[in-house]
């Protein structure tokens, strides 16, 4: 009997070991899941940038100036402010001072000769006159008559071509002051010195008609600047201007900045080897904060077509392409379930149903293991 117990003791001992064995070694282990919870929340359906986008100034101005010379004054550094019309950079003048000083004494020079011609041509005149009524009464001969009206035609010639002169002149004067007005370049509207490429003492180019030669002075304007952002072309028809529009620039992370849509461009551009893209321009609400943004700086925008508040919503990693969600159900086993989807971003997807607030739904679809039936463990976060 007792044998018969020892043999029955025994038996039982293996099958509770071979139990325990395949409830802990040999049981599948749990895969670790990440999940959220379904909540109530706002939103938005947008539209994302193709490509990288990009903050601009208005205006932004490679600026030379008009004749070479050599440089003799530069009146800001990069990064100063310059008003309108202020002096940038000057080029040594001094021929041209001369010349201007030249042209203006060869303009008194004419003047005085045709002073002189046109007295000279008057008086001729008054003799014609005088010595007409005496060549009438036969007093002098018409041959003397016919002299002192070649003098005079002559005189009132010389008269006009002196008059001729001093206009030349004049137009010269105003040459070389045009010219001297040239050595100084100056700015077309007011902003910021944004480069500079030539020092005091240079010799500065000026670009000919159709040679590109690198400016000397780059200004950008003081207007707040702008966002420039390529929209994928299927997308050109919900575009308008005035939609509201999130800003996030890479030198604030984890910011967004509100804005508006100002410009959609009126064409596709068309680009070898990239997506055919629609232009759009993007206005930041604190116009303040976007005047101190640096112009080239990288740039992402979301438009907004439409959004909903309070609504039930999870976030877009947990929805399955085709509609489906996997819920952890009360064995922590997953469960597959359809849902029918409403407005949806890069963040949230609104469920019109097919969940409850307070479920849970897996975030981590890619991870090795995670399907439906599956028992899951939730990872820490």
């Amino acid at each position: 009997m007792r044998r018969w117990l020892l043999l029955f003791g025994g038996v039982a001992v293996v099958v509770g070991a071979t139990v325990a064995l395949r409830r802990t070694v040999l049981a599948p282990a749990l895969v670790a899941v990440e999940v959220a919870e379904v909540d109530r929340g706002r939103v938005e359906q947008t539209l994302t940038n193709s490509r990288g986008g990009t903050v601009k100034a208005h205006r932004r101005a490679r600026l030379s100036p008009e004749v070479g010379g050599r440089v003799v004054t530069l009146t800001h550094r990069e990064g100063e402010t310059v008003a309108l019309g202020e002096l940038l950079l000057a080029l040594d003048d001094s021929i041209l001072r001369a010349q201007l000083a030249l042209a203006r004494a060869e303009g008194t020079a004419a003047k005085a000769r045709q002073e002189q011609a046109c007295v000279e041509s008057s008086r001729a005149a008054q003799e014609v006159a005088r010595n007409r009524s005496l060549a009438a009464r036969a007093v002098i001969a018409a041959d003397l008559l016919e002299g002192l009206e070649a003098k005079a035609a002559a005189g009132a010639a010389a008269c006009l071509a002196a008059a001729a002169e001093v206009e030349r002149a004049a137009a010269q004067v105003e040459v070389v002051e045009s010219t001297l007005a040239q050595t100084r370049l100056r700015a077309p509207f007011a902003g910021s010195v944004a480069r500079q490429t030539i020092e005091v003492g240079e010799w500065a180019t000026p670009s000919p008609p159709a040679v590109p030669v690198a400016p000397v002075i780059e200004l950008i304007d003081a207007e707040p600047r702008y966002i420039a952002a390529p929209m994928d072309e299927v997308d050109a028809a919900k575009l308008a201007v005035g939609q509201p529009v999130a800003v996030t620039l890479d030198p604030y992370p984890g910011q967004s900045f509100p804005a508006h849509l100002t410009r959609v461009a009126a064409y596709v551009l068309d680009v070898e080897q990239q997506n055919r893209t629609v232009e759009i321009e993007v206005r930041l609400d604190d116009a303040a904060f976007a005047a101190r943004l640096l112009p080239g700086t990288s740039a992402d925008v979301e438009v907004v077509l439409g959004a909903h508040d309070e609504v039930v919503r999870i976030p877009t990693p947990a929805l399955v392409e085709g509609g489906r969600v996997l819920v952890i159900g009360d064995d922590d086993r997953l469960v597959a379930r359809t849902v029918i989807v409403g407005l949806r971003n890069w963040d949230f997807v609104e469920i019109s149903s097919g969940l409850a607030v307070g479920e849970r739904v897996v975030t981590s679809l890619d991870r090795a293991g995670v399907a439906a039936g599956v028992r899951v463990q939730v990872a820490s976060p």
